[in-house]
């Protein structure tokens, strides 16, 4: 394949990414893959604690689709038996573990949501479980004794619940030394990753040294806050934006979010190049648009990568009827209930709520109508030959017929 030089490659790959350690040697291992005409190796090591992926995991999702689509050898490490760990990364008490059963579970619906960005033809996919759970213990203690307890309490989460009293266990120790054999065994030229996850990817340029390799180069990029605006992405904290929603639910998460995130998610969410980012910052700061009219471009964007331009334009006109017209959408599920019906029960059969306590706690909370009148009654009783239409939250509608 024949690369661009150095240089060019460096402008695509220097794209919201936070920092690059060291850039000297990034320029050094572009220069070589250039002259020698041959792929660097670009490792991207993900745990799959949860099944699903959010827009902000997409952010360094998309940056590996870019060293891909320069040429370069992905690698996406799935973490089924570093999962079992539990990355420390962030944390101020120690991980849940996982089985391997569940981490292989987690992984496989990650997969195929990765292939939303990822070229799944050219990518190499690996599970570290095939080489760590192969190490025995005499390699296991080869690999701690090549680093130290202090360097490893330097970091700043362990740092900080040890000066807590806050329990910290071997085996959390472990975790970044794991993940630095991953490099070790790919022979990674480069690490991406999140902010959060310096730590971890020094340690591997540390760990490669120690068993002869030339050390990898650690790309992060920022990380995303939710549509609160204040915590991390997370389905933890309810404030995430799935790959895989609908273009109903990405569009009106998008509107939701504080005004004051719309340039970073344009930047990381929408993948804007700068001379859009130079428009979005010249329409914030104009006191006669609207922010409301940005974030609406912004959520049509979102939607469009994930879905498509004409699927973009139905989830706004559906957002427009429900919220701004006030109408009810005209494709909701409509049921013939076969016999009168607790409120609760409907909620639940019909996944409007998960369970009856959730559907008595939305009750409670005053996001249940029943023709646009509230619902406070939790033992209401729907009748079987009665036409309604029960709304729950902002987007969530079943007709009763």
């Amino acid at each position: 394949m024949n690369f661009l030089n150095a240089d060019r490659q460096i402008e695509v790959i220097q794209q919201s990414v936070e920092e690059i350690i060291p850039f000297e040697e990034l320029k050094q291992k572009l220069d070589s893959s250039h002259k020698n005409n041959k792929p660097l190796v670009v490792k991207l090591g993900c745990d799959p604690s949860r099944p699903d992926l959010h827009i902000g995991h997409a952010v360094v999702l998309r940056k590996l689709r870019q060293f891909q689509d320069l040429g370069h050898q992905a690698v996406l490490v799935i973490g089924d038996f570093t999962a079992m760990i539990g990355d420390p990364s962030g944390r101020n008490k120690t991980r849940p573990q996982l089985t391997l059963e569940e981490a292989k579970s987690n992984a496989q619906s990650y997969m195929e949501q990765a292939k939303i960005i990822l070229d799944i033809d050219s990518l190499k996919i690996c599970n570290n479980a095939q080489w760590l759970n192969s190490m025995n213990f005499s390699d296991v203690v080869e690999l701690a004794s090549k680093y130290t307890v202090a360097r490893m309490i330097e970091r700043d989460d362990f740092e900080k619940r040890f000066r807590s009293k806050i329990s910290i266990t071997i085996h959390e120790f472990l975790y970044p030394l794991a993940q630095a054999m991953d490099s070790v065994h790919l022979k990674a030229d480069i690490e991406l990753g999140g902010t959060d996850q310096k730590f971890n990817l020094l340690v591997g340029r540390d760990i490669q040294r120690e068993y002869g390799q030339d050390p990898q180069v650690i790309l992060t990029v920022p990380l995303m806050e939710g549509t609160d605006g204040v915590e991390k992405m997370s389905k933890s904290y309810d404030n995430h934006i799935g790959i895989t929603d609908s273009p109903d639910e990405m569009y009106g998460k998008t509107l939701s979010i504080p005004d004051n995130m719309i340039e970073k998610y344009f930047l990381l969410a929408a993948n804007a190049d700068e001379k859009k980012m130079d428009e979005v910052k010249k329409s914030l700061s104009d006191t006669q648009v609207n922010p409301r009219d940005i974030k609406r471009e912004l959520a049509r964007k979102i939607v469009e990568i994930y879905h498509s331009e004409n699927l973009a334009k139905k989830a706004e006109e559906t957002f427009d009827k429900i919220f701004i017209k006030k109408d009810i959408p005209e494709d909701i599920p409509e049921v013939k209930l076969d016999e009168d019906t607790l409120i609760v029960d409907v909620l639940t059969l019909y996944a409007l709520a998960t369970s009856k306590s959730e559907a008595r706690r939305l009750i409670e909370q005053g996001a249940v109508k029943i023709n646009d009148q509230k619902c406070i009654d939790r033992d209401q009783i729907i009748k079987k030959d009665e036409s309604l239409v029960i709304k729950v939250g902002k987007r969530r509608f079943l007709k009763i017929i």
